[in-house]
């Protein structure tokens, strides 16, 4: 293997650099201070698409700027924000919505704990395991007051305590190991959707939450999580043979399919619009739209 030898090089070396590319910068002193505080490395995902051919050159276009680079960034900061908070709707809803039916369903609030609701007992043993480790570790005060009030008798709190606290991809895999067909077909077909399809939607919206959460770039990038497509649906769709189901916009979609059932008055459509027109130098198609994405029946619901 090869011996990573590069030297590290000053924020203004950088500079220097691109602007030896043919990049635009207007105000370097500002730039310096952009490079500095957000990280050339982050910054240099958004270069591509400013790269004349053969981009492995990596030479700037002519009109290629720094002010450009910098709304893509922008546009994808604030889309990351919108995701995010239209996700935490759904994924409080998820929440809420597992406990509440899979507990009528089976009649016993502590299901979440007990071997014989689940199809693999290696998959059970890694959830309960992780289900020990929060609730040992938890500071909420509901946690804390059933530990001091029922530990006694009670190993682990209800269904609705643990669901709290877990991780939404460790609540995904608990629901699909699920042995109950009624309880996982009920949960989905509340959000308009088969069991499969909607138990792949909530791990794939699980990821986008993390990569929200932990500021990974969405535009112009390919994930390599795929999702089913559904076959049944409550609500208009989109039509499949227009969208990559690996680029972001395929998530977006999902989104606001779900807000049809957890928040039906949501103004995501006008914010997403909004925000595009905010940035009209951006390419929207690098984050998967068709041109006529607004025409599609999942967007023309109300």
């Amino acid at each position: 293997m090869a011996k990573y030898n590069k030297p590290n090089k000053t924020s203004e070396q950088l500079v220097e650099n691109l602007i030896a590319k043919g990049l635009i910068i207007n105000d370097k002193k500002k730039v310096i201070n952009y490079v500095r505080n957000i990280g050339y490395f982050r910054l240099k995902a958004y270069f591509h698409p400013l790269y004349q051919e053969p981009k492995h050159k990596k030479l700037f276009k002519p009109d290629a700027s720094f002010d450009k680079l910098m709304n893509m960034y922008r546009f994808d900061r604030k889309l990351r924000i919108l995701l995010f908070n239209e996700i935490e709707k759904i994924e409080i809803a998820f929440r809420s919505t597992i406990v509440s039916i899979v507990s009528e369903v089976l009649e016993d609030n502590f299901w979440m704990t007990e071997r014989r609701y689940f199809k693999s007992e290696h998959h059970f043993n890694t959830s309960l395991a992780l289900i020990q480790s929060e609730y040992e570790k938890s500071k909420e005060e509901f946690i804390i007051h059933f530990k001091h009030k029922y530990s006694d008798s009670c190993p682990y709190p209800p269904a609705w305590m643990i669901a709290e606290i877990l991780p939404l991809g460790n609540l995904c895999h608990i629901f699909m190991n699920l042995m109950s067909p009624r309880a996982k077909k009920k949960v989905a077909k509340y959000f308009g959707l088969q069991e499969p399809s909607f138990a792949s939607w909530m791990l794939v919206l699980g990821n986008l939450r993390n990569m929200c959460c932990h500021h990974s770039r969405t535009w112009n990038r390919e994930l390599a999580i795929n999702t089913a497509n559904p076959q049944v649906t409550a609500f208009p769709w989109i039509d499949i043979l227009k969208t990559n189901p690996k680029r972001i916009y395929y998530r977006i979609c999902m989104i606001q399919y779900l807000l049809f059932t957890v928040s039906p008055n949501s103004r995501f459509k006008d914010k997403l619009k909004k925000l595009i027109e905010k940035y009209p130098t951006v390419d929207i198609a690098a984050v998967g739209f068709p041109s006529d994405w607004e025409d599609e029946p999942l967007w023309q619901y109300k």
